[in-house]
């Protein structure tokens, strides 16, 4: 996709490879979440440890399912904007608008101030921070990535990749240290302890926790944003995908089952009963005493450091795509002469991040995320037929593996998420419903300008 400037063509530059694609999907996927949310499928399996890892892999199968959809329609529309740009042409400009206005206003820039309020909020206990302290912290965060990515998609890349090793470090020092050390011999049977162990019960239970898998898996749709900087996207990007959701897979299960290695199975019902969820962080510190404390805080922060750091670059290019195709405010299609980026897009999510960080706190930004993506992977996931209907010619270097049924059973369960958010969190789903509406009044507010500009009034 390509934008004038100043007279001149100048458009976004292919710098970044494919471990750069997986940097982006595993920086932002595997965050501090790692420690606790193993909690919360525990909790919906009954306790059973067996069926809570079973869980663990359908999750990411059923993101991998998901990944080989995006892949189909990066690989054969490498355009930046990623989700925005499938959206417009599957269905109608207005809809990848919405999608795209969304983030602007809340999902993205909520999402990448949560972060950024959350990695000073884990100092806290050592520091002491202020509410303050930790916004204005937050707020340096967000301005010092922002700068940082104006230079380049090549320097944004090279840190992700270093803070997705860093964070690994830690991250497998602990797994390895548990798998060696532990003395658990843990109980991984798929019939839950009481209850009613029907197939059909065990069956609704495992849909249940691999709802609260979803979440540590969320993420991975960002790498298509960042398509047309990627290198031979139509190798690249479904290996970043495939790979990367393929890795956190592994990851998650290993870590998973390091924690049942190293604490017994009556502890760990208790801790959760207790409210105390961080089961990670206690095996850290039954492994390696006050060392372990210092690896899971280093974890953490490199962890929050790295996501805020790939949501920068990933989000951005979203409202590029929308000014690209002509709704949205041109001087977010402005790319540097020197660098290549979007950095009036990088700016202006800046400032609407940290004036998110001033106006709400950690647990209100969260909270405020949560459905607003829905709706639109579940429409991104379809495009892929509506894609090969509509444009049936267009090259395909990669296409989706088991079409149609991996498209069906995609939209089923991603599908299945979002009705349990609805359920679970409905003032949340209704305000995710309220934004992309008011996105669209505005494309057509956008639309009726520019139809008077063309003499079409």
């Amino acid at each position: 996709m390509e934008n004038k400037n100043g007279g001149q063509e100048v458009g976004l530059k292919r710098e970044m490879g494919l471990f750069g694609g997986i940097g982006i999907i595993a920086g932002i996927v595997v965050g501090s979440g790692i420690f606790y949310l193993g909690s919360y499928v525990l909790e919906r399996t009954n306790m059973s440890m067996g069926l809570a890892l079973v869980c663990w892999v359908v999750g990411g199968m059923v993101s991998i399912l998901g990944g080989l959809c995006f892949a189909e329609l990066g690989a054969c529309d490498p355009a930046a904007g990623g989700m925005v740009v499938y959206l417009d042409k599957a269905y109608h400009p207005v809809v990848g608008y919405m999608f795209g206005f969304t983030s602007f206003l809340l999902s993205g820039a909520g999402s990448i101030s949560a972060v950024a309020i959350a990695l000073p909020t884990a100092l806290q206990g050592y520091f002491g921070f202020s509410e303050m302290t930790i916004k204005i912290i937050a707020i340096a965060l967000i301005i010092l990535l922002t700068v940082y990515n104006c230079y380049g998609i090549k320097l944004g890349a090279l840190l992700q990749n270093v803070s997705l090793v860093a964070k690994l470090i830690p991250i497998a020092i602990i797994i390895i240290g548990a798998l060696i050390m532990g003395r658990q011999s843990p109980d991984l049977s798929l019939v839950p302890a009481g209850g009613e162990v029907s197939v059909g019960s065990i069956i609704g239970m495992i849909a249940f926790a691999t709802v609260a898998t979803l979440w540590a898996y969320e993420g991975w749709t960002n790498a298509n944003a960042v398509a047309e900087e990627i290198k031979d996207p139509g190798r690249n990007l479904p290996g970043a995908l495939i790979i990367g959701i393929g890795a956190c897979t592994v990851l998650y299960v290993l870590f998973n089952f390091a924690i049942y290695r190293v604490i017994p199975h009556n502890e760990i019902v208790s801790m959760i009963g207790d409210g105390n969820l961080y089961l990670g962080t206690e095996v850290a510190n039954r492994i390696f005493g006050s060392l372990g404390g210092v690896l899971v805080l280093a974890a953490m922060l490199i962890a929050m450091f790295g996501s805020a750091n790939g949501m920068i670059i990933a989000f951005a290019r979203y409202y590029y795509a929308m000014a690209v195709e002509g709704h949205f405010f041109q001087s977010f299609a402005k790319v540097s002469k020197k660098t290549q980026v979007p950095v009036v897009s990088l700016f202006w999510q800046a400032v609407i991040a940290c004036a998110l960080v001033l106006l709400r706190n950690l647990d209100q930004l969260t909270s405020l995320v949560v459905f607003c993506g829905m709706v639109f992977n579940v429409l991104v996931v379809i495009a892929v037929i509506i894609y090969r209907k509509k444009f049936p010619d267009l090259e395909r270097p990669y296409k989706a593996w088991g079409y149609p049924v991996t498209v069906v059973v995609s939209v089923v369960l991603f599908a299945a998420l979002m009705i349990n958010t609805l359920i679970e969190d409905p003032i949340t789903s209704i305000i995710g419903l309220v934004v992309p509406a008011l996105g669209a009044a505005v494309y057509f507010l956008f639309d009726a300008k520019l139809k008077k500009e063309r003499g079409q009034a």
